[in-house]
């Protein structure tokens, strides 16, 4: 309302302005006059209205600039904060074994805590016991603690935080860097692989074997043919997990 009173002031006074030059210069060379012999008074009313108008154009073109906007520290540090939250909680984020996550109950918070993703993809919960995590969105789980508590609690909220999220495996045999992979997503057989780097002459794609612990503690062996999917040619799909240990062959050679 206050900009459209001000708006509405300005016309009125810029239209004043220019009335006022309209009525000296008709003053000036009204029939009868020549501008070489017009009276002086009404030149001196000329001048100084025409400067007035050349000072309020100065003054409106000035207050019709608006200053940029600006943010203070404090918004910058909270939409940059909010952009973080919503990176790690991301709605295509799948929790998988070895990620720690924080779980919040806004009405118990007797029941918080932090969790670390087991090997076998479970967490425990106080009062009800194992809930599945791996291969859950954070949201998802949320609503898998809400639907294990129930009627337990009062107010039916609960906030699951990534802390930490990290995919680790490792490679080792005839390739170029053996060792520990590290990866903030799951990752194929054949992306670990290549990330270990192949030796073209004695890494043996075809007889890849991954190890894995099963949830008593005994290893696992999967055996891969990586050199198929290379060729195109239709494989079973497999999933790492986080810990899995792959061994890759050295090509059998005749002298």
């Amino acid at each position: 309302m206050l900009k459209y009173i001000h708006k509405r002031i300005m016309v009125l006074c810029q239209s004043r302005v220019a009335g006022t030059a309209r009525r000296a210069v008709r003053a000036l060379f009204a029939p009868g006059r020549s501008p070489g012999r017009g009276d002086p008074a009404n030149i001196r009313r000329v001048a100084f209205v025409l400067g007035l108008m050349a000072s309020w154009s100065f003054l409106c073109g000035c207050e019709s600039q608006s200053p940029p906007e600006t943010r203070s520290a404090d918004a910058v540090s909270s939409v940059a904060s909010h952009k973080v939250a919503a990176t790690e909680n991301s709605p295509s984020l799948v929790l998988h074994e070895g990620d720690i996550v924080r779980i919040s109950f806004p009405g118990a918070p007797s029941l918080n805590s932090v969790q670390t993703i087991r090997r076998d993809g479970n967490i425990t919960q106080d009062l009800v016991g194992e809930i599945k995590a791996a291969g859950l969105t954070p949201h998802a789980l949320e609503q898998q603690i809400l639907k294990a508590y129930g009627d337990q609690l009062v107010v039916k909220e609960v906030m699951v935080t990534v802390q930490n999220s990290t995919f680790v495996v490792y490679v080792t045999g005839a390739v170029l860097r053996p060792g520990k992979l590290v990866s903030d997503r799951v990752e194929t057989p054949l992306e670990a692989v290549i990330e270990a780097g192949v030796d073209p002459v004695k890494s043996n794609l075809k007889k890849i074997v991954v190890i894995r612990e099963n949830v008593n503690g005994q290893p696992e062996r999967y055996n891969l043919n990586l050199d198929d999917l290379l060729k195109g040619k239709p494989t079973a799909p497999f999933t790492l997990k986080s810990m899995d240990k792959i061994y890759v062959p050295e090509k059998f050679t005749w002298f």
